[in-house]
């Protein structure tokens, strides 16, 4: 008898049954039966959208930054990318996601990514083990690229470079691990952090915080001299741009596979910064009745900030009050640091830290049961809406705990390295006058400063010019640059010293 059923165009989904660390052998087995095709293709879509938001610090950093340092961010930003990769390969997965980690730390059972294949994730076990560790791995990148924008204006490249790997090592892979880990302690306590409110913005923020205040002001901090607005508008958009796009991959992508808990996140993800943006951009208003497009800026990050802890656990309504919360508490922030006299250049404590923190006590609030169980999966008591009171205390705990940690692990780390020869934390002041660019890097971020400076190196080289120095202080002051920096070299049209110009 003919069979009439329809064929099958799909594979069905067995249950994981694997061998061995790594999930079995795959000449011998199909280590892809135990996975959706689709939760694999879209966390790998996701893993690349965080890999976006990476550059997009970058931008949004060398925009805030004086023009002189504008490349030097930029670079931080991708370095951070390499060298904190590298870190996560050699020990930093093993560190935060090992099978048999402690309720603080890890061990190195996967040191090197040795098993890390085919078998079901610590964070979820509906995508392997590789998948999650390249996912992850994003996380720890951005983090170290947040705090490394600390450094802008006066500090030493090679320094950084290597704090940053000591810094993913001793701070943000313990942190992760208590908050992710099924062994940590956070999260057997019931810390809902759904991506990164404590490892990702409260540990980059403290710990840039405590950057700052260990390299000191910048050169004429409280003075005139800085006394100027950033540099790039253009940079700090496309910044912007980027890292909101990033963000779905961000949030959506920490569910983990592609539900409907996913899309509640990209959901609550959008409708936070729009908010955010809306309030910061309102509250700048009130005082210089300007619409001003670096405020609206600051407020998106503000409000994506807030939103990522509560992401995958709040209703989408929720979302306008991380926004104006979020964006609101982060724009009054920015004064903290002069209550302080601390020198955080790009206010990334007040963005990232204390927005960090306002999202994760909203995240007691406003957890839902139902929203989280959309993935069919996660079993949580809720915040307050769900009448669970001690959501409350738990958070502030996982708040406080991992700020904490981050300042204090973060200053003992600088302090010790200032110590070692060759590895000063801060660049000379005449490196600092001339920009990190030139002094560190040896490029710039935009064609004209280079090619001016050769200009002015020619005419004062040349013997037998037919300009007296006279000629050339009057054309200084007649040709003066609109809005340049101080301590920056003058910005002059160099057809001014063509062949057969008259002075006149």
């Amino acid at each position: 008898m003919a069979d009439d059923s329809p064929p099958q165009d799909f594979i069905p989904l067995v249950p994981y049954n694997g061998t061995g660390p790594a999930g079995g052998n795959a000449l011998t087995d199909d280590l892809n039966i135990w996975y959706q095709s689709g939760d694999i293709g879209f966390m790998i879509i996701a893993t690349a959208l965080v890999l976006l938001m990476i550059p997009g610090v970058g931008f949004f950093y060398s925009g805030l930054a004086r023009r002189k340092s504008a490349l030097s961010l930029i670079w931080l930003s991708v370095m951070a990318t390499a060298v904190t990769t590298f870190q996560w390969f050699f020990w930093g997965y093993s560190l935060t996601f090992s099978h048999t980690a402690g309720p603080f730390i890890g061990d190195l059972a996967n040191f090197g990514f040795r098993d890390v294949l085919a078998q079901p994730s610590v964070g979820s076990s509906r995508i392997p083990d590789l998948l999650f560790a390249i996912y992850q791995g994003m996380f720890s990148a951005i983090t170290v690229a947040l705090a490394a924008g600390a450094v802008a204006e006066r500090g030493r490249m090679l320094p950084c470079v290597i704090f940053m790997f000591v810094w993913s090592t001793i701070i943000y892979d313990p942190i992760a691990c208590w908050t992710w880990n099924t062994s940590g302690w956070s999260n057997k306590m019931g810390g809902l952090d759904f991506a990164g409110g404590t490892p990702v913005h409260i540990a980059s923020g403290s710990a840039a915080l405590a950057y700052s205040m260990m390299l000191g002001k910048r050169r004429g901090h409280g003075t005139h001299e800085l006394n100027y607005r950033p540099h790039n508008v253009t940079h700090i958009v496309i910044g912007t741009v980027f890292l909101w796009v990033g963000w779905f991959g961000f949030n959506a992508g920490s569910a983990l596979a592609a539900n409907m808990r996913a899309v509640m996140a990209a959901v609550v993800t959008n409708l936070a910064a729009c908010v955010g943006g809306i309030t910061w951009c309102v509250l700048d208003y009130r005082l210089e009745r300007k619409w001003s497009t670096v405020g609206f800026c600051s407020g998106v990050v503000a409000g994506l900030v807030a939103i990522t802890p509560g992401s995958g656990f709040v209703p989408a309504w929720a979302a306008v009050i991380y926004g104006i919360l979020g964006a609101g508490f982060a724009n009054y922030g920015t004064k903290l640091k002069f209550i302080l006299r601390i020198d955080d250049a790009l206010d990334i404590f007040a963005v990232h830290g204390i927005g960090g923190l306002v999202g994760n006590i909203c995240t007691a609030f406003f957890a839902a049961d139902y929203i989280a169980h959309l993935d069919n999966v996660a079993v949580i008591p809720g915040g307050w809406i769900n009448q669970h009171w001690v959501q409350l205390p738990i958070q502030l705990a996982d708040s406080f705990t991992g700020g904490a940690y981050s300042f204090v692990g973060t200053t003992l780390i600088l302090f010790t390295m200032n110590l070692i020869p060759g590895l000063h934390l801060r660049a000379s002041e005449e490196a600092e006058i001339l920009g990190i660019d030139d002094a560190e890097i040896g490029e710039f971020a935009y064609d004209y400063v280079e090619l001016t400076r050769e200009v002015l190196n020619d005419v004062d080289g040349e013997t037998g010019s037919v300009f007296s120095a006279a000629d050339r202080n009057s054309a200084i002051r007649d040709f003066p640059p609109v809005g340049r920096e101080k301590n920056a070299i003058h910005m002059m049209d160099p057809r001014m010293y063509g062949p057969g110009q008259s002075s006149q």
